[in-house]
């Protein structure tokens, strides 16, 4: 009633039988539930007015060349991971950081699944909130990819902490942050973490993990720096391990 729109329509919106409501119509029932800016962007971008039109998704997550140039010679922890978390490339700070942010590695499968994440993340559960606000945001209404449908299948079976997140139905982007670590060598520290979109692909990211100048933190860090080693990992190339990610190619 307060929306404008009949209980038998939005009964129809709720269950999937219309799909293409009016961006009018949306935006009214954000109002009316009290959305913030960035839920209410992305329930009209669910697709409001525009047909579903078959896409078709490149067969591999490649990272550009001159990224791969570019981590090697970063003074900081620095990987790029692709749509759903998975790590496509990181340089050896990153790896001194974390063993687990190396190539083939989830990060979603780690922060849930792997007993030292929750050490190692200090705010565990503020992450684990993230992660699964941002796969909702990321995934918009292609629920039907093969990466996807993997990943929500296995956490929803062995994470009771995942199932809670994705039936809250948050949305949100990840932001730059100051993230607090525990790190089994150099102990507690506090870094910044960024994440800078990669031109010309489509929902790969750098991401980069900082301290402030001076600080212990900083010192913290420049000691993993110099305990990288460069990986060993058979894809290796200038102090980096890369690979191509496998994706399922895609008709919606």
């Amino acid at each position: 009633m307060l929306a404008g729109i009949s209980r038998d329509y939005y009964l129809r919106l709720e269950r999937g039988r219309d799909r293409n409501p009016s961006v009018q119509v949306l935006e009214s029932l954000a109002r009316v539930l009290r959305l913030d800016d960035e839920h209410t962007v992305y329930l009209l971008g669910l697709g409001a007015d525009k047909p579903r039109r078959k896409r078709r998704r490149s067969g591999t997550e490649s990272v550009p060349a001159g990224i791969l140039q570019l981590l090697p010679i970063l003074p900081c922890p620095a990987f790029v991971e692709g749509r759903y978390f998975d790590v496509l490339a990181a340089n050896a700070t990153a790896t001194a950081l974390s063993p687990r942010l190396s190539v083939g590695r989830n990060q979603l499968l780690d922060v849930f699944l792997a007993p030292e994440e929750r050490t190692f993340h200090l705010d565990w559960e503020g992450t684990t909130e993230c992660y699964v606000a941002h796969l909702r945001q990321a995934v918009g209404t292609d629920t039907d990819d093969h990466r996807f449908i993997e990943l929500v299948g296995e956490l929803s079976l062995a994470s009771p902490r995942f199932r809670a997140l994705w039936n809250r139905h948050d949305v949100g982007r990840q932001h730059g942050a100051a993230v607090p670590f525990d790190h089994p060598q150099v102990g507690r520290m506090r870094l910044h973490r960024e994440r800078f979109p990669i031109t010309g692909t489509e929902g790969i990211t750098l991401v980069l993990c900082y301290a402030e100048t001076g600080t212990a933190d900083a010192d913290k860090l420049a000691l993993l720096g110099s305990f990288a080693l460069t990986p060993t990992a058979s894809n290796s190339e200038n102090g980096i391990s890369w690979l191509r990610f496998p994706l399922v190619e895609r008709h919606d």
